[in-house]
């Protein structure tokens, strides 16, 4: 299993980045896929109830590769983080499969709430540098946020948002 969505990883990779050469040098050299795996790692000790050690392997992933993942986040295969540098993703964070996340993106909570308190991210979406994603909202499968965007409110399927706050500029369904 664990090979099968390091495959699926660096398939994401490959398809996503020009700049990818081989599968080889993505398993090598690219920090996000490294982050995926780590995460997947602690994920498995999280769920064994191993959560003081999950959270050594997600701190250590950390340190080498720049991008925090809270062990009980749950991201699916083929998703990929491209320059991984400052990406934060919440304890109760979703990602769906197929979804692309630059470089300094957050998706985080609001506050001190309790339960689910971090964003659900559908498959195939883009997320922007430095786009902020905070609460328990949906981003909805295909969507595209924006670089720098802050979202605060449900994203539907096939829209593009931007701004702070973000706003959906461009959407398949009719509001």
């Amino acid at each position: 299993m664990f090979f099968k969505r390091l495959r699926l990883d660096i398939a994401a990779a490959k398809v996503n980045d020009p700049a990818a050469r081989s599968k080889f040098e993505i398993w090598l050299t690219y920090s996000g896929v490294h982050a995926l795996s780590w995460h997947r790692f602690a994920n498995r000790l999280y769920k064994m109830r191993l959560k003081l050690l999950a959270r050594i392997v997600s701190q250590h992933a950390r340190r080498k590769t720049g991008v925090e993942i809270h062990p009980a986040a749950q991201i699916a295969a083929g998703v990929f983080i491209d320059h991984g540098s400052g990406v934060v993703i919440g304890e109760t964070a979703s990602v769906g499969t197929g979804t692309v996340i630059y470089q300094g993106v957050t998706l985080g909570g609001t506050g001190k709430e309790s339960g689910k308190r971090h964003p659900t991210v559908g498959e195939h979406c883009v997320i922007s540098a430095g786009a902020k994603v905070l609460g328990n909202i949906v981003i909805g499968d295909y969507a595209k946020i924006g670089a720098g965007a802050v979202v605060l409110k449900d994203i539907p399927p096939y829209s593009t948002a931007v701004g702070v706050p973000a706003r959906v500029v461009k959407s398949a369904f009719k509001e």
